[in-house]
C-alpha cells in the first residue's frame, strides 16, 4: 500500500498523537511555538483511505543569506518504524522536505534498541568491569532496531554522533527511565535504593513541602536554574524560554507542561518542570540550591512527579539523558548515579540520522558544527 505525504493542520497533527499511546513532548505541534528560532511544518502521512496514519513535526533552521534549511524531526517522525518497506514513508517525506528548501535532513527514531535494569548497571559499577554501558550485557533487546537501522544505511541515511549525554539540540542517545505501568506506588518506591528511600524520608522529617506551581512562579524556578547554571557551568536559557514554553504546551493541553518547586522553612530550595504526552512523562528542566542540601529537596520532588505521573495514568517516567560512561573519574558519572537510585532503567535509543540532500551544504554545516 503506497502513502502520499501532504502538510497537516495543527488540529489533524494533535487528533493523530492524541490516538497514540505516547509521542515525544518534541513531535506535538506546540513544540513549533517553543523553538520559535525555528519554522515549523507538521506533515502527515496519507493511506488509500485518506486516514493520517504517521506525522511528524519538522523544524527548519535557514542558513545565514542562503533559502536553504537544515529539517530537523526531533524524536521523530511518529511513524510504524518497524514497517519492512521503510522506504514508502522516508521516501515521500524526503521528497517533501526537499521542495520545502531543505539541503539536510535530521531525524532521530525513537526505537528504543536495549534496555539495562538498575541492578545490572550497579552490579557492573562495583564490579568496574566496564568504562560503558554498551559494553555491559543489555537485559532486553529489541531485535527488530537493528533491522531498522540496517535499512537505513542502505537507503543512505548517515548515523550521527551517539550525542553523549545529549545537551542542548541534539537529543540524548541515553536515557533513564522508570516504568510506571503495571506497578503499584509501593512497588515503585521499593525498587529505590536505601540512599533513596533514606532521602525521602530525611525530607519529610525536615518539612521539605513540594508544590505545584504555575506560569507566575517560573522566576522562582528561574533564579535556581541560574544558580544550577553557574555550579554546573551551562549557559542557561533566559526566562523568556520558560515562559514561553508554558504558554504554548499548556495552551495546546493544560496538563502538557507542569513546575514543581519544593520549599524548606517559606524558602525555595529546588524546582523542575515536567512534561506529559500521553502515558509518557518526562523529567524535563531541574534546577537546585546550593545551601540546604542535606534536607533533600531533590529527592522530594523527584517523588512526587512520580507519584502525580502515577496518578494521571504514566506508564513510564522519563528521567531523560545520561552519558552512558560508567569512569566514577567521569563529570557525567554523577547524572547516572543519581538516576539508577530510582531502580529504573537505562534505555538506548537508535540515535540521530542524517540525509544529506545537497551533499556540499551538509559538509560545509558539519564543519561549522564541529568548530562551535
Amino acid at each position: 500500500m503506497s502513502l502520499r505525504l501532504r502538510t497537516i493542520t495543527r488540529e489533524e497533527h494533535l487528533a493523530f498523537i492524541r490516538s497514540r499511546a505516547s509521542a515525544s513532548h518534541m513531535q506535538v505541534p506546540s513544540w513549533g511555538d517553543v523553538k520559535a528560532e525555528w519554522r515549523s511544518e507538521s506533515i502527515g502521512w496519507i493511506d488509500d483511505s485518506h486516514q493520517i496514519v504517521g506525522a511528524g513535526l519538522v523544524l527548519y533552521r535557514q542558513l545565514p543569506k542562503l533559502k536553504r534549511y537544515l529539517a530537523y524531526l526531533p524524536e521523530g517522525p511518529v511513524i510504524d518504524w518497524f514497517d519492512r518497506d521503510l522506504d514508502r514513508w522516508l521516501t515521500p517525506m524526503l521528497a517533501h522536505l526537499k521542495s520545502q528548501g531543505a539541503f539536510s535532513v535530521k531525524m532521530g527514531p525513537p526505537v528504543v534498541i536495549r534496555r539495562w535494569n538498575a541492578p545490572t548497571i550497579k552490579e557492573a559499577i562495583a564490579a568496574k568491569q566496564a568504562k560503558r554501558l554498551r559494553d555491559v550485557e543489555a537485559d532486553w533487546y529489541e531485535p527488530r532496531a537493528f533491522e531498522v537501522a540496517d535499512r537505513l544505511r542502505k537507503a543512505g541515511w548517515l548515523q550521527g554522533d551517539d550525542g553523549g549525554a545529549g545537551f542542548g539540540d541534539v537529543q540524548p542517545r541515553y536515557v533513564f527511565q522508570v516504568p510506571l505501568a503495571n506497578r503499584s506506588l509501593d512497588d515503585i518506591q521499593k525498587g529505590f535504593n536505601q540512599l533513596w528511600r533514606r532521602n525521602i524520608k530525611k525530607a519529610e522529617k525536615s518539612g521539605v513541602e513540594v508544590v505545584q506551581g504555575g506560569y507566575d512562579e517560573l522566576p522562582i524556578f528561574h533564579q535556581l536554574y541560574l544558580v544550577t547554571a553557574e555550579r554546573d557551568k551551562f549557559t542557561p536559557r533566559p526566562l523568556s524560554y520558560f515562559q514561553r514554553m508554558w504558554k504554548a504546551l499548556t495552551a495546546e493541553d493544560p496538563n502538557r507542561m507542569r513546575l514543581y518547586i519544593a520549599y524548606h522553612e517559606g524558602e525555595p530550595l529546588a524546582a523542575t518542570t515536567m512534561l506529559v504526552v500521553g502515558e509518557h512523562v518526562w523529567y524535563s528542566y531541574g534546577a537546585s540550591a546550593n545551601h540546604k542540601r542535606e534536607v533533600k529537596p531533590s529527592n522530594a520532588i523527584q517523588w512526587r512527579m512520580m507519584r502525580d505521573s502515577y496518578a494521571l495514568g504514566g506508564g513510564v517516567y522519563d528521567l531523560r539523558g545520561i552519558s552512558d560512561t560508567l569512569d566514577e573519574d567521569d563529570h557525567l558519572f554523577g547524572l547516572i548515579q543519581f538516576k539508577v537510585g530510582t531502580g529504573g532503567q537505562a534505555a538506548e535509543y537508535l540515535g540521530e540520522w542524517d540525509f544529506p540532500l545537497n551533499k556540499l551544504l551538509h559538509k560545509a554545516l558539519d564543519l561549522y558544527m564541529s568548530r562551535r
